[in-house]
This record gives structure tokens, C-alpha cells and sequence, in this order.
């Protein structure tokens, strides 16, 4: 008997660990539970300690954390008929809990399946060159349109990445041509302005040496005209003196031949006694006697 009733004690508290188990609910901060009591939806739950009854409620859990989701590569015809392969990233946030468990069954699959057709409605209005040069604008009117479908199921899409853009193989090596050549052009405009540079660098050099040269020989000449006025200059002194000196030294001497001469009348020129003249006043200014000059006959 004492051993029925501990069974069935035992029993008891088990179930009771498992009721509570189950009724006890903890929900951390970035998460919701979703109530529903008797298969009527009676709001969303948390954060926190909550309690539910296992007969009569059942729960969904709700992650409100910014979460993404992959698009796999998706075929889409451009405007002007390329087919072009992308695949894409989707950024999304569930800012609603209770829409977004009400509104829509699977949300993961219905997004991917509304990515795909707003793809293609998106790149069919776009040529193959808008669609490889305006990734921004794509993902920018992509995000758009993603929106405005999930915003009736509680759920707001932040962001939209293309990853990936596969043109079709034709165009792709074209492009890869086109490379090379815009490749091949860049170093050859590189390679002319270097050029273009280092003529520029030589000319100057030439131009500045040549200034330096003729200011060299401007400045020569200068120095050789001074020096050659400055050496006439003295020449001209010093011919001036010696045409003076010779000039009184033939006087004199002439003078002397007339006063051995025989006759007894001259004709001295004014010259002669301008000359004596001054070679008198330097003698007499020195206190130097004169000798007396004998008379005319």
C-alpha cells in the first residue's frame, strides 16, 4: 500500500515538473511568443517570464533581429532581350509579430518567390548596359517594390544587394575585349603624357641653359668693353702727357739750333710761349729760380 502511493506521489510530481515545464515560457529581449488559446489568436507575448496553459494554448516564436535571406541566381530578359543571371541578397525585419505569423504561411519561401518576380519585372525595363552600370538604382527600386508587398505581412525590408550580375556569354567576352582595349588605350595615353612630360622637362632644361649661356656672354662682353674703355682711357692720359712732354722737348731743342744761328731777328710762335709759359709757373711754384732768358738781337 505505502509503496502504491509513493507511485502514484511520484507520478504526480513528474507530471507536475512537465506542466510546468511546458507552461513556463522565457523570452529573451529580441523575441515574441504568439498566443493562441483554443485556436484564437490572443496577441503576442514577452520579453520576459510567461505562462500558458499545455491543454488550451499554443505558442509561435517570433525573432524580431535583422535577418537576411539568400536569393539564388535568377534568370531574367533585359529590355533590350539579354538574359541576364543575378542573384541577391534581401535584408528584412520583422516589426510586427502577430501579422507576420497571421498574414503569411512561410514567410522565407513567399519572399523568394516575390523576389523573383519583382526581378524580372524590375531588369525587363532596363537595358543589359543600365542593368551592369545602375546596380544602385536596381537595388534601390528592388527594395521598393519588396516592400510594399511585405509591409502587409509585418515585415519591413531594409536593404536589397545585387551579388552577382552573369551577362550572357557573347556579351561577356565582348566586354572582356573591350577591356583589353581600354586597357591597351590607358597605357598608351599614360605613356604619350609621359613622354609629352619629359620634352616638356628637356625643352625647359634647353631654354634655361641657353638664357644662362647668353647672360654668360652678355656679361663677358660687358667686362671685355670696360676693360678696353678703361685701357683707352689711359692710353689717351698717358698719350696726352707724352705728346705734351715731346712736343716742349722739340721746342726747346728748336729753340736752341735758332739762338746758335747767325741771324739777329726770330718769330717765336705764341705757342712756344704759351708752352714756356707753363713750364715756368710748376718752377716757380716749387721756388725754383728761372734762368734769365738772354734778349732778342
Amino acid at each position: 500500500m505505502i509503496a502504491l502511493v509513493a507511485a502514484i506521489v511520484g507520478v504526480v510530481v513528474v507530471l507536475g515538473l512537465v506542466t510546468a515545464t511546458m507552461a513556463i515560457k522565457i523570452v529573451r529581449e529580441y523575441q515574441r511568443v504568439v498566443l493562441f488559446r483554443l485556436g484564437r489568436a490572443s496577441g503576442a507575448r514577452g520579453p520576459g517570464l510567461i505562462l500558458i496553459n499545455p491543454v488550451t494554448d499554443r505558442i509561435s516564436w517570433v525573432d524580431l533581429r535583422e535577418q537576411y535571406l539568400e536569393i539564388p541566381h535568377q534568370t531574367a530578359i533585359s529590355q533590350d532581350n539579354a538574359a541576364i543571371a543575378i542573384d541577391f541578397i534581401i535584408f528584412y525585419k520583422v516589426l510586427d509579430p502577430l501579422a507576420s505569423v497571421l498574414a503569411v504561411q512561410d514567410f522565407k519561401g513567399a519572399a523568394i518567390n516575390i523576389a523573383s518576380t519583382t526581378l524580372r519585372s524590375v531588369v525587363g525595363d532596363m537595358t543589359l548596359d543600365d542593368v551592369l552600370s545602375k546596380r544602385e538604382e536596381m537595388n534601390s527600386v528592388l527594395r521598393i517594390k519588396l516592400d510594399d508587398v511585405t509591409e502587409r505581412w509585418g515585415v519591413k525590408v531594409s536593404n536589397v544587394e545585387v551579388r552577382e550580375i552573369k551577362p550572357p556569354p557573347a556579351v561577356l567576352e565582348a566586354m572582356t575585349r573591350q577591356m583589353g582595349a581600354e586597357r591597351t588605350r590607358r597605357a598608351a595615353v599614360i605613356e604619350a603624357e609621359g613622354q609629352k612630360s619629359a620634352s616638356i622637362t628637356v625643352a625647359e632644361g634647353q631654354k634655361q641653359s641657353a638664357i644662362l649661356e647668353a647672360e654668360g656672354d652678355r656679361q663677358s662682353a660687358e667686362l671685355r668693353a670696360q676693360g678696353f674703355a678703361a685701357a683707352l682711357r689711359r692710353i689717351l692720359e698717358v698719350a696726352g702727357d707724352v705728346d705734351k712732354t715731346t712736343m716742349t722737348l722739340q721746342y726747346l731743342e728748336t729753340l736752341k739750333q735758332i739762338g746758335s744761328s747767325p741771324s739777329t731777328k726770330f718769330v717765336v710762335p705764341v705757342e712756344l710761349t704759351n708752352l714756356l709759359a707753363g713750364m715756368v709757373g710748376p718752377a716757380a711754384t716749387n721756388g725754383s729760380a728761372a734762368a734769365p732768358v738772354p734778349p732778342a738781337h
